[in-house]
């Protein structure tokens, strides 16, 4: 086994496990990323993706187990666990459809380092705008949420079908506007991910499981295992940031990250891949 390709695997674990769950888009992190290391074919870095995302999602059930756990042994009875658990699952169900009806075309036309960048940029604004704007808390708890709420949140969740707009960004900032508390909107993010990133990547290998090879085993391993760590120290970390902190730091690292990737387009510094 190559040890630059594991090392580069190592790499894309990190990325994938830091990015995932704070507001800078993995996605878009990824196709920067696999496009500056040469990482894989295009095939095979999809089938790749997928194991790194299983380990982000596994993150966050291990780091909630415990509220996993009582919410599921508490979905039989009327209260806020059944009422959190429906309200993942209708959030969920915007980007199930939206994306099966559209994510080949929004990969054939956004998936490049340039379109990624001008996302990153719109969506650093967005957040300032967000974060300047007066708060009315009306949800202080995941625990609290409404389902009308939650199918706003879901609505939202849909724009991060754009490659650089963030998932996480999209559905914590969506809940923002709505009334719920950074540690509410950022919970309940979290916990979206799980079948959101659980049905992309059953979805992706049914569709990709051409390209599987046990020879591959290793590099996707690598991943799996860095993406994991990483997702679970970015998790705790991002809880505890947020206790005394905005998102405002992560809008104006989106804005000079997309700056910095358009300049060294511009400039041919770096070979993009952008078509």
């Amino acid at each position: 086994m190559d040890p630059i390709l594991l090392f580069h695997s190592l790499i894309m674990g990190l990325v994938e496990g830091i990015t995932e769950f704070l507001p800078i888009s993995s996605t878009g992190h990824l196709i920067l990323t696999g496009d500056l290391l040469n990482f894989l074919s295009k095939d095979k870095r999809n089938v790749y993706e997928i194991f790194i995302q299983l380990g982000a999602m596994l993150a966050v059930i291990w780091e909630y187990r415990a509220k996993i756990g009582a919410t599921f042994q508490g979905v039989s009875q009327p209260g806020n666990e059944r009422n959190l658990l429906l309200g993942i699952v209708i959030a969920f169900i915007p980007a199930a459809i939206m994306g099966k009806l559209f994510s080949d075309q929004i990969k054939a036309v956004l998936f490049n380092p340039i379109a990624v960048s001008i996302a990153f940029i719109v969506g650093g604004f967005i957040i300032l705008w967000a974060e300047k704007r007066q708060h009315k808390i009306t949800v202080p708890t995941v625990d609290d949420i409404s389902l009308k709420d939650a199918i706003k949140v879901g609505l939202c969740q849909c724009l991060a079908l754009i490659p650089g707009t963030s998932r996480s960004g999209a559905t914590i900032i969506g809940g923002m506007f709505l009334g719920l508390s950074r540690k509410a909107a950022t919970e309940f993010s979290f916990f979206l991910g799980i079948p959101t990133l659980g049905a992309a990547s059953i979805y992706s290998l049914i569709k990709h499981r051409h390209v599987l090879d046990s020879a591959d085993f290793g590099v996707f391993a690598v991943g799996f295992v860095s993406s994991f760590i990483f997702a679970f120290i970015a998790i705790r970390a991002l809880i505890k940031f947020i206790s005394t902190h905005t998102f405002i730091v992560f809008a104006w690292y989106r804005i000079a990250f997309g700056l910095i990737v358009l300049a060294t387009w511009h400039f041919g510094w770096v070979n993009w891949n952008a078509g």
